[in-house]
């Protein structure tokens, strides 16, 4: 087993579920094969590092982190990937869930 402790496990789990969701739409509803199979692996795994990383932060604010920095993550590929247009109140938005996610990691580590 890797001994990442609870962030690494979370840092893992949130790339996973980025990998996922950004092919969500290349798997156009699971019917192209490969992009399909990186969403169900990239999910299975997502869910298997959270549980490891729930051994040692607290659930709401590990599901906290992980969704405040898979918003962004995902965002942003999507802009870059799929040309998505981000308006002033997105940006805006995004910006408030990302100081949050921080605001959240600050505690998480002084309390660690």
């Amino acid at each position: 087993m890797i001994a990442l402790g609870g962030p690494g496990w979370l840092v893992l789990a949130i790339l996973c579920e980025v990998l996922a969701t950004s092919f969500l739409k290349m798997a156009d509803g699971f019917t192209r094969p490969l992009p399909s199979a990186v969403v169900i692996l990239g999910y299975a795994l997502a869910f298997y590092c959270l549980s490891m990383a729930l051994r040692t932060i607290p659930v709401g604010v590990a599901y906290a982190i992980w969704c405040g920095v898979g918003i962004v993550l995902v965002t942003a590929i999507a802009w870059i990937v799929y040309d998505q247009n981000l308006d002033g109140w997105a940006l805006t938005a995004i910006g408030l869930i990302l100081v949050g996610t921080m605001m959240l990691n600050m505690r998480l580590s002084v309390s660690s």
